[in-house]
């Protein structure tokens, strides 16, 4: 890609996102799973009679997660790549990419939890 600039930069920038989605759909049974929860869940969100902030935070923190698994994704690749020896810090790195995608299942069941508790139970 080095070398190309404006349009074609940004047609072959959005070719490369969509590979990448494509393989994450194929080899992520993670990104699946969560990919299918967004789905269900996304058009819920716009079916609740919540305000537009409340819905956006519903959707925006469905979409954080895509987003923390496909880096983590990423991360365990680049570990993968490099070879299937135990090592401490390989071990380490995939640690962490999934503590982030913890986090952000956690976040995101907090907001869904929070917002559905005053809309219904509260």
């Amino acid at each position: 890609m080095k070398g190309n600039t404006g349009l074609k930069r940004i047609i072959l920038a959005a070719g490369y996102s969509a590979k990448g989605l494509r393989a994450a759909f194929i080899h992520e049974a993670a990104f699946r799973q969560e990919l299918l929860l967004a789905l269900i869940l996304i058009p819920l969100a716009c079916w609740l009679d919540v305000d537009a902030t409340q819905r956006l935070l519903l959707i925006a923190s469905l979409v954080l997660v895509l987003i923390v698994e496909l880096l983590n994704s990423a991360i365990e690749a680049v570990v993968d790549r490099i070879g299937p020896e135990h090592h401490e810090l390989s071990g380490r790195a995939k640690d962490i990419g999934s503590a982030a995608v913890l986090l952000t299942l956690l976040l995101g069941a907090w907001i869904w939890g929070s917002i559905l508790w005053v809309q219904f139970g509260g």
